[in-house]
């Protein structure tokens, strides 16, 4: 396995070949199905169901903002004051506009006994007892 296939590409044309030349095509045709379903959608109108809508999107970049895997990375990279900041209004943006519940609010289980986050890390390879999703990986969250 390549752990590093853009490596001086312009140079080693067999690297380029081998990735890309099948890559490319995958790319641009997922982005041909994506317009097409965009195209075709129909815009919501029950005031219920935008409602709904919106906090199930808040609470996934809620999520996201305080859990994503790349957050040690980018804390690590560019400090925790700037990684929060590139999370919350860059990578995850809408998280502070769209809804006022913070992250205990949706996901309380994930609360240490003084009612704070548990900040030792993201769940990835943790046993949780309860977790927002099935053994199939499915959402049973509210």
């Amino acid at each position: 396995m390549d752990l590093n296939p853009v490596h001086d590409i312009i140079n080693q044309y067999e690297y380029k070949e081998k990735y890309f030349k099948s890559l490319i095509p995958l790319g641009l045709k997922y982005a041909e199905v994506w317009l097409e379903l965009i195209c075709k959608a129909v815009k919501e109108t029950d005031e219920s169901q935008i409602f709904h809508n919106l906090e199930a999107q808040h609470r996934y970049l809620t999520w996201r903002a305080e859990k994503d895997p790349g957050r040690g990375v980018l804390k690590k990279l560019i400090g925790d004051t700037l990684a929060k900041d590139m999370l919350r209004s860059f990578l995850f943006n809408g998280v502070d506009e769209l809804g006022s519940k913070t992250f205990n609010d949706y996901f309380p289980q994930y609360c240490c006994q003084e009612g704070n986050l548990n900040k030792k890390g993201n769940i990835i390879g943790k046993s949780f007892e309860n977790r927002p999703w099935n053994a199939r990986g499915e959402f049973i969250g509210e």
